[in-house]
């Protein structure tokens, strides 16, 4: 018997709580669903979500930002990258990744990339993205 999962919610570990809630909240503009005085989750979509916990107050630690990449699709991706831009996230510029997809990159406060992507079908002629 296989397991139906019904959500996903990735859970970042934070030393900075304060900055990454605000990271998240204030300048992704992502919503709020739940939240206590050290822990935050956030909807992505309708069956997933992004918690930031104050690794302080929970059992588990931080990591830094080892190995981990937050990968959000998108429709528009020149849409999404201005989006960027105006609220001061300096992302990188859109290339082209071999999975016919364009992409940008942001950071969030604690150095966790983040994959903006938009599928794209046939070739774009943009600079491929690094490994």
């Amino acid at each position: 018997m296989r397991m139906d999962f019904l959500a996903a919610n990735l859970i970042l570990y934070c030393r900075r709580w304060d900055a990454m809630v605000r990271f998240y909240r204030d300048r992704l503009l992502l919503p709020v669903i739940f939240s206590t005085d050290w822990f935050v989750e956030f909807r992505l979509t309708d069956e997933s979500r992004l918690s930031i916990a104050d690794e302080a107050r929970a059992s588990v630690k931080s990591k830094g930002n080892g190995g981990v990449t937050l990968a959000l699709q998108v429709a528009d991706i020149e849409a999404a990258r201005e989006h960027a831009e105006t609220m001061g996230l300096e992302p990188t510029a859109i290339r082209k990744h071999p999975w016919d997809a364009r992409l940008f990159y942001v950071f969030d406060p604690e150095g966790h990339r983040i994959e903006i992507w938009q599928f794209v079908a046939g070739d774009v002629a943009l600079e491929p993205a690094p490994d």
